[in-house]
């Protein structure tokens, strides 16, 4: 195909600050396509993105019956994201749903169902994976550098910055709080980091502890606690096939200075890394301890900061190049769907305070 024609469902927040910018920075890509239920944030975004004469939608089923469209991007909140991304896997389209997956375990594994059963390419908004400190750090355990990891920690904190607009703080909406919606990030950075999938068992812990203060001081204003009904942190501990044991850690509002988000402790047999304080490896040479940190910005030259691809930018384009070159994704269903099952799992065992086997 000489362009990649793209219909983006749900206009927001998320395709407007990365998946719409993005895409129309791609020379093969062309949005032609804008659906929401506020038809008039359709609009402006077709204004500001789409082609010339691009269609204007509030009912996504409208969309996907305009079949010179190949790809669907969805956009919208975690609800509606199997069954917006199944139905347009069924209409003949490839699709790029946000994170997470979806709300449940049996959600998720039903997208991945229909995207064997439609041979149409499905894939999930972890763009975390594309920044640059992590795709050194996955050559480097590639590579075996760090030997076996077999402890890891997966970390998600935010001191106070809870999201207080749109369903954020809507159980049924989003599925979730902070594990659903920054601790996915962590989760599977850390796992496509380990290259390991296999899930033994997983037990959690799930806090209400600060959702009830009035006033609270927090970077996105004060929350209304009669709405915050997701949780404020909730932690896991999950055990591998091979006896490896990640940590998972996240929060919105926790009191704690040790603050970090979308990042990754890996501790293997040979060497270790964290990305805390940028990226650092470390291990021992020589009968001596090393820690190293390599120089990942390309900049340095005056008025010239190098031609480096964001992360939403390198997600875009190698999610368009997998398309036009029928290979797989990046991140692939099966993977997305192993981080919901996870997800899934600590909220069960904080409900039951039993250990969950998968």
């Amino acid at each position: 195909m000489a362009k990649v024609r793209i219909g983006i469902i749900g206009c927001g927040g998320i395709a407007n600050g990365k998946q719409m910018p993005s895409l129309a920075r791609l020379d093969k890509v062309e949005l032609v396509a804008f659906c929401d239920l506020v038809e008039a944030r359709a609009t402006e975004a077709a204004e500001n993105y789409g082609m010339r004469n691009a269609q204007v939608h509030a009912n996504y089923r409208d969309l996907l019956e305009d079949t010179s469209i190949d790809v669907v991007h969805v956009c919208t909140p975690n609800k509606s994201h199997a069954r917006i991304s199944i139905d347009a896997l069924e209409a003949g389209k490839h699709v790029m749903c946000e994170k997470p997956m979806a709300i449940t375990a049996t959600e998720a594994r039903a997208m991945v169902e229909a995207a064997k059963r439609t041979g149409k390419k499905l894939s999930i908004g972890y763009n975390n994976r594309f920044r640059n400190d992590s795709q050194y750090l996955k050559q480097v355990c590639e590579n075996g550098e760090l030997g076996e990891i077999y402890f890891a920690k997966a970390h998600a904190i935010r001191r106070r910055a809870v999201p207080t607009w749109g369903v954020f703080l809507n159980e049924e909406e989003q599925g979730g709080g902070p594990l659903i919606d920054i601790g996915t990030h962590a989760l599977d950075l850390t796992l496509w980091l380990m290259d390991n999938y296999e899930v033994k068992s997983v037990m959690g812990n799930v806090y209400h502890k600060l959702s009830d203060k009035e006033n609270a001081a927090n970077v996105f204003g004060p929350w209304d606690p009669k709405e915050f009904n997701v949780e404020d942190s909730a932690f896991g501990f999950i055990t591998m096939k091979n006896g490896a044991t990640v940590i998972l850690e996240s929060s919105w509002a926790l009191n704690t200075l040790d603050i970090d988000e979308a990042k990754s402790t890996l501790c293997g047999t040979e060497a270790g890394a964290d990305m805390k304080d940028g990226l650092r490896i470390n291990g021992e040479k020589y009968g001596k301890l090393y820690t190293t940190k390599p120089e990942l910005d390309t900049g340095g030259v005056a008025f010239y900061s190098g031609d480096d691809e964001s992360d939403s930018d390198r997600e875009a384009r190698l999610w368009i190049e997998s398309i036009l070159n029928d290979t797989d994704p990046e991140v692939t269903p099966v993977q997305a769907a192993v981080v919901s099952e996870v997800l899934e799992a600590i909220y069960e065992s904080a409900r039951t305070g039993q250990v969950i086997y998968l």
